[in-house]
């Protein structure tokens, strides 16, 4: 397949947990992509497609996402602890690096920024790590919601703070200050 040939498919997932609004899914033949939280819109979606595969066309098939879709729902529901379906990530060396320590994880646990940036042998990128953590393309299968303050603080979260109360509410983990940047309190 060539580059112009690419097809990128999404669908939606929504769940009370997120208050039923949706979270935008895609997928490559490789696996999923991208998830967006439910405080970003399509828009949203279509331009992260339109900067990471220019050429891509970005077409509806609920269908092709229904695997994703069933273990979202089985870990909202309490009822799935790990995800085991193909991803797709797409983001610098470092990057990766990051989201793949964030997959390293366990279920119910937290780690810190500063964790991370010691389990990818670069203690000194704490700040790093936190701007990585931001721009993961796959929250909740890539756990970026277990990652708090070194004080146990929620600290920032794209998805907005609530969600992450409730991702690790969910998770069992009880162990944090219900604290962040005012512009996460959402």
């Amino acid at each position: 397949m060539n580059r112009s040939d690419l097809t990128i498919t999404w669908g939606t997932f929504t769940h009370p947990i997120f208050q039923e609004r949706p979270l935008y899914l895609a997928r490559t033949e490789v696996g999923l992509c991208r998830i967006t939280w439910p405080t970003e819109t399509f828009e949203t979606l279509k331009n992260w497609v339109a900067k990471h595969f220019p050429e891509a066309e970005l077409v509806e098939d609920q269908s092709r996402l229904l695997p994703y879709i069933q273990e979202l729902e089985e870990y909202c529901n309490g009822e799935r602890t790990a995800f085991t379906l193909p991803i797709d990530m797409r983001g610098t060396s470092f990057q990766t690096s990051v989201w793949k320590a964030l997959q390293e994880i366990p279920f119910g646990v937290t780690k810190s920024y500063s964790d991370i940036a010691e389990r990818i042998d670069n203690p000194k990128a704490v700040r790093a790590v936190g701007t990585a953590n931001g721009a993961n393309p796959i929250p909740i299968i890539v756990p970026c919601h277990r990652v708090i303050g070194k004080s146990k603080a929620l600290t920032g979260f794209r998805g907005g703070l609530k969600a992450k109360e409730r991702l690790l509410t969910l998770e069992g983990f009880h162990g944090f200050t219900s604290v962040g940047h005012k512009r996460f309190q959402f």
